[in-house]
């Protein structure tokens, strides 16, 4: 019996990735050992980097990953001190090389700025994965190959089967992300389909005429940072006073990310559990991003919500239709009729055909759904999509 792509999308999605983000509080010796092992494995990224860009370039000969991992054994033999990493954790840096290599190599392909890979600077290498073993976790310590028991603060369990271990350095401090395959848990239906229409005086408008503020989390923040960076830059480079101002910057940076990362979580959380579909704009963000309203569409972070929206979706069984945004603020939602003159404000919408009046978020919220549901109908003759592509992502 032939098998409909639903039943496919059913069978792939029952099973889902997820991180769980824990704090790690080494001793002073772990942590040294851990700052060490950062070093190591810059310094092997950077040599990987130096034979492949001199290989091409002296002899027009291509390295590949797979080569230079086959190397990672005589690099521990003529250098003992990498024989302090676990393998697994050396072999990633060479994969994250051939990653960083692939994606240059797409996008020399794909005629966009393709972005040679650099070399990694002091500061400017902080994580070390571990992607298949070599590490465990209890209640208490969470144990690394070649590194210990670190304490760790597991303020939730883990779910399902780990897959990955990741330890980060972040503004001092040390993190642990353990990437777990977990089956997904579908909400109940509740007959519910909304329209979302984001923008920067209100961080979204919902067709059911909800209206989300917008909590501006970068520009409240901008005197403290304002401060720090003036402290910052009349600090010598280098000085101990210069590193604490400028981990002091870093700080808020991170505290303002955090904040909005906090809000992104919430606000897609609420509208996945209330409404079996969501629908919103298929909006060029990194483009938006470039123009004069640069600042107020990054301090929102629409992308970032976008994906955030997507991956809650496909936990819990619902539908995320990205459609085309081209004239939802001057199309009338009522008769249709579209026009440059239908907005008459940046908030009031009037139908120079029918009449009709509404809030100009509002009416293109509105419009937004009704983009959306054609597309429920065929889904089983759409081509599903990652949750960070555009078009259709069901959870179902």
């Amino acid at each position: 019996m032939a098998i409909t792509l639903r039943e496919v999308m059913q069978i792939q999605t029952t099973m889902h990735l997820k991180t769980f983000r824990y704090r790690l509080r080494p001793t002073k010796a772990q942590e040294a050992t851990l700052t060490e092992q950062l070093r190591l494995c810059r310094n092997l990224y950077n040599a990987a980097l130096q034979e492949r860009r001199d290989a091409y370039r002296k002899a027009k000969k291509t390295v590949t990953g797979y080569d230079q991992m086959k190397s990672l054994t005589e690099i521990k033999a003529a250098l003992p001190e990498y024989a302090g990493v676990y393998s697994q954790v050396l072999q990633d840096v060479i994969k994250r090389l051939d990653k960083a290599f692939k994606a240059f190599f797409r996008r020399v392909k794909a005629g966009q700025t393709p972005g040679y890979p650099r070399f990694k600077g002091a500061g400017w290498y902080d994580s070390i994965c571990y992607p298949q073993s070599g590490f465990s976790v209890s209640e208490k310590a969470a144990f690394f190959s070649k590194i210990g028991n670190i304490r760790i603060r597991l303020h939730r369990p883990l779910e399902g089967k780990v897959k990955t271990a990741t330890i980060t350095r972040d503004c001092g401090e040390w993190y642990v992300n353990y990437v777990c395959e977990v089956e997904s848990a579908p909400l109940p239906a509740t007959g519910n389909q909304v329209g979302v229409d984001v923008g920067t005086t209100y961080f979204c408008i919902t067709s059911d005429g909800e209206f989300v503020e917008n909590p501006r989390h970068f520009q409240r923040s901008m005197k403290a940072l304002r401060v720090g960076q003036r402290s910052l830059s009349r600090k010598k480079r280098s000085s101990n006073r210069h590193r604490k101002a400028k981990a002091a910057v870093a700080k808020l940076h991170r505290k303002v990310a955090r904040q909005r990362l906090d809000f992104h979580h919430k606000t897609a959380a609420k509208l996945i559990r209330e409404n079996d579909l969501v629908a919103h704009e298929n909006l060029n963000v990194s483009g938006m991003g470039k123009g004069n309203l640069a600042r107020s569409i990054h301090d929102v972070g629409w992308g970032q919500f976008f994906s955030l929206l997507s991956f809650k979706a496909a936990s819990a069984g619902r539908t995320v239709i990205a459609v085309d945004p081209r004239y939802t603020s001057q199309a009338c939602s009522q008769c249709g009729h579209t026009c440059r003159e239908n907005r008459v404000s940046q908030s009031r919408f009037v139908c120079q055909s029918c009449g009709h009046t509404a809030n100009a978020d509002l009416n293109a919220a509105l419009n937004i759904l009704a983009r959306a549901l054609p597309s429920v109908g065929n889904v089983d003759q759409q081509v599903m999509r990652s949750p960070r592509s555009p078009g259709i992502y069901s959870g179902e």
